[in-house]
């Protein structure tokens, strides 16, 4: 046969195949048997076997085929995965509503509603049609590509078929199990003695994260889209349904459940309407979500730091079990935070086994009574993080009161109470091994002593192998041992150890930063600097004399002094200047017209970045916070500032714009 003959009866079977695909998985649909189906499909399969080069990376055949991963390397979003805000009842979401409303000057809003899957949220982009990369949402900015396990879901189209498909699309969605498909992949799982799955949840987070892709290919993952991030080319799409029904067209599932809904009465009822047939669903979900439905409209409602303010998640109600508290014991977090933890009779709640649920801090526990040996009810937050409900007083009997320790369970430093807060903290930020990964990191950090190349996995295979306890043990690594690290050549450990090198010529302010005092960021770093302009006046300085400087307060003043008075702390500082960290100190730190302003920047900047700026601004004194309140000097505002801008007018906050904080700068000789 005529190769070109072959290659055009190719690409007609996979325009078959891929419209059967569309109308089975998407539709729900089918307009051929599965048995013809299989046909077509084994007809395609010969075709590549017999003539390899036809064979296309987006071809229907290629679901599977690529060699197992040792690690997944990581995605950064173009636009972050935000977490949605919740309402746990009627109230907070009819609050929700009006606040929209009054913001929007609208009597009834339009929202669309669709149910929440208990999935895992991804993201897959899609260049030219073809589907090009794939990421887990991870912490909303960063996420792990898991492309060539996203390519074994049969629901994902691997090339968008239909018309007006943009040059570049990114899908936003959740993949999940079914609850059919759960149950049958654990009879599958225990009748092959591997582990058998708590929840579809764990089962589908589980399955998307192997690194061999012919492992997730067995697993029986379905996909539902229910948005976009980055979108260029292609129609103007201007509400959100329009997005999912355009979705749809062009090869993606949505929710067959999903709504268009006129104010807040058709929402509640609609919230009830899923709440009614969740346990009909052939999946889980944990709630319904909102979304305003118009993108101007979300545009002029805005974002605040993890979630849009046009959208909520209406959870449904958390069920709870009855279990005892057998003990309370803490942890240390990696910033230091001595959480108290509870250890629990072995109880079912939701699908999953609980024996340990966390208080969250002192105050929490003395708010609810708990007690050493109380019985208590137990439920998941959220469906996922278990947590202490109430205490059963009437079955309390021979119980005990918690006390918070007064010295880590790890160094044995003090545990200080952070004032006007409920956190306690360890003290030593320094020595703790709790805390060292997270100590090394902001110690290494480009605003602190800036050791190029020192990221999160290099410290961790540092610790996990012995070669670093403390930040100490930095300047005392070989090129050798860091070359023999995975993913580390010669060539990049030659370079941390000149970034080692070229690091120990500092200034006092980034010294004193990088030492990770709690409460103490560049601007109080800076501060001490210029008030002491020597490092051990500072060690030595009294609460009351750091109280006399302007951008120290009573909290931060304590935690510095407590900081210093710490051994294992000093015994570390010690080491670091004995290895050769210096600055020069000689000379006065010179003042400016930014010293203790405090500044918030807004908007989008043309000719300097935000990042840019506040580093500037740090530089020269000021004080740079993410919200305006009645002790900010200056909102330096770009293109769209939202509601900083508004609420600095309110509080006739003094307003500047890029052009004007540019010649402020000027005159302090920056030039950019």
């Amino acid at each position: 046969m005529n190769l070109e003959k072959v290659r055009r009866e190719a690409e007609k079977l996979r325009k078959i195949i891929l419209q059967h695909n569309y109308q089975y998985y998407v539709l729900d649909d089918p307009e051929i048997s599965d048995s013809e189906y299989d046909i077509l499909f084994k007809k395609l399969i010969k075709i590549e076997q017999e003539y390899p080069k036809l064979r296309t990376p987006n071809s229907p055949t290629q679901r599977v085929g690529a060699e197992p991963l040792s690690e997944f390397d990581e995605v950064k979003h173009t636009i972050p995965m935000l977490s949605l805000a919740n309402a746990f009842d009627e109230k907070e979401m009819t609050r929700f509503y009006e606040r929209l409303k009054g913001e929007l000057s609208i009597n009834n809003l339009v929202f669309t509603g669709e149910p929440k899957f208990d999935g895992l949220a991804v993201s897959i982009v899609y260049k030219n049609a073809n589907l090009e990369i794939s990421a887990t949402r991870g912490d909303g900015y960063i996420g792990e590509n898991i492309t060539q396990n996203i390519r074994t879901i049969s629901q994902v189209p691997l090339t968008l078929i239909g018309l007006n498909i943009p040059d570049e699309l990114e899908v936003r969605g959740e993949v999940f199990i079914t609850n059919k498909d759960f149950a049958n992949l654990n009879i599958r799982q225990k009748r092959e003695n591997q582990k058998i799955f708590a929840n579809p949840r764990n089962a589908a987070a589980g399955s998307l994260r192997q690194l061999d892709p012919k492992i997730t290919a067995m697993r029986p993952l379905s996909f539902c889209a229910y948005g976009i991030g980055n979108y260029k080319g292609g129609i103007k799409l201007t509400e959100h349904a329009q997005v999912l029904n355009q979705l749809q067209h062009w090869g993606l599932p949505i929710s067959s459940e999903f709504r268009v809904l006129k104010g807040l009465d058709m929402c509640l009822d609609y919230y009830k309407q899923i709440v009614d047939k969740r346990s009909q669903l052939q999946y889980e979900i944990d709630g319904v979500v909102f979304k305003v439905n118009d993108f101007n409209q979300q545009k002029t409602l805005g974002y605040v730091s993890r979630s849009p303010r046009w959208a909520i998640a209406y959870k449904f109600p958390t069920p709870e079990e009855i279990t005892q508290l057998i003990d309370i014991e803490v942890q240390v977090g990696r910033t230091g935070t001595i959480t108290p933890v509870a250890r629990l009779k072995s109880v079912n709640v939701a699908g999953a086994n609980i024996t340990n649920a966390t208080l969250h801090n002192l105050d929490e526990i003395k708010r609810k009574d708990i007690k050493i040996g109380d019985w208590v009810y137990i439920r998941r937050a959220g469906d996922v993080i278990p947590e202490v409900v109430r205490v059963i007083k009437e079955r309390r009997d021979n119980v005990k009161e918690f006390k918070m320790p007064s010295k880590c369970p790890i160094c044995r430093s003090d545990v200080k109470r952070q004032e006007g807060k409920a956190a306690f903290v360890c003290m030593g930020g320094l020595s703790c091994s709790a805390q060292k990964n997270q100590a090394i990191l902001h110690f290494a950090s480009r605003k602190a002593m800036n050791i190029d190349g020192l990221g999160e996995k290099i410290v961790l295979q540092l610790t996990e192998k012995g070669l670093v306890d403390d930040i100490s043990d930095l300047f005392l690594l070989q090129q050798n041992q860091l070359s023999e690290l995975d993913r580390m050549g010669d060539k990049s450990a030659g370079n941390i150890v000149k970034a080692l090198k070229d690091c120990r010529s500092t200034t006092l302010a980034k010294f004193i930063y990088s030492l990770g005092i709690p409460e103490v960021g560049e601007s109080t770093a800076r501060a001490l600097e210029i008030h002491f302009r020597s490092f051990s006046l500072i060690q030595k300085s009294s609460i009351d004399e750091l109280e006399k400087i302007s951008d120290i307060g009573p909290v931060v003043a304590k935690n510095i002094h407590s900081f210093f008075t710490q051994k294992n702390n000093l015994s570390i500082i010690k080491k670091l200047i004995s290895y050769g960290i210096h600055w020069n100190t000689e000379k006065a730190v010179k003042k400016t017209n930014f010293d203790g302003l405090s500044f918030v920047l807004t908007g989008s900047l043309k000719n300097i970045s935000r990042e840019k700026s506040k580093e500037i601004l740090i530089k020269l004194g000021a004080k740079v916070t993410s919200a305006v309140s009645k002790k900010t000097d200056y909102l330096i505002y770009g293109d769209n500032p939202g509601s900083k801008f508004e609420k600095a007018s309110e509080l006739e906050i003094k307003k500047i714009d890029e052009k004007s904080f540019l010649k402020m700068i000027k005159k302090e000789g920056v030039n950019l």
